[in-house]
């Protein structure tokens, strides 16, 4: 598994005074990926890993909870990624977070069921949808749409090297 680790403000273990850890799902369907955009951001579907829960159920609850398919067991494969972000005084002055992102792979050909999501209030805020957008042309769509919204520049990098290690580790 490939594992990434950002630590810009030289950050140890004790000082860290928060742990997050969150799942994230590339979903491959049909020679296509299934990305989440909102507010001209893309993401994959995937969110924070709940008190006892497992780090599938985590997935499946979040990929239903994003994009209405519910997932089976043997359509996880694997996490193939690690990114760990350790931010000084973030979320807030004092509180120092490390966030833990595991990839995960999910292949399926079910399709999303916009019945079955359950949208956050800031996800309907920012128009939160669901698109299917072919696995080889997702990086450039990605990369396009980086001027589209600050945040991209944090996001994307990270997805394009979870697209680019999926497509390496698919080839071997």
């Amino acid at each position: 598994m490939k594992e990434t680790i950002y630590n810009y403000d030289y950050l140890k273990d004790e000082d860290i005074t928060e742990v997050v850890i969150r799942t994230k799902a590339l979903i491959t369907n049909n020679k296509n990926i299934i990305l989440g955009n909102e507010n001209n951001i893309y993401q994959f579907p995937g969110g924070h890993l709940e008190k006892n829960e497992t780090f599938e159920e985590c997935l499946k609850r979040e990929v239903l909870e994003e994009t209405g398919i519910e997932i089976d067991d043997n359509e996880i494969k694997r996490p193939f990624m690690k990114v760990t972000y350790l931010n000084k005084d973030w979320p807030a002055i004092g509180k120092n977070r490390k966030s833990e992102i595991y990839y995960y792979l999910i292949e399926t050909s079910k399709k999303p069921d916009m019945s079955k999501v359950k949208y956050t209030e800031h996800e309907k805020q920012g128009n939160f949808k669901i698109e299917s957008i072919p696995l080889r042309e997702s990086i450039s769509v990605i990369e396009d749409n980086i001027s589209k919204n600050e945040k991209n520049k944090v996001i994307a990098p990270d997805m394009i090297m979870a697209i680019t290690e999926y497509l390496h580790q698919s080839e071997d």
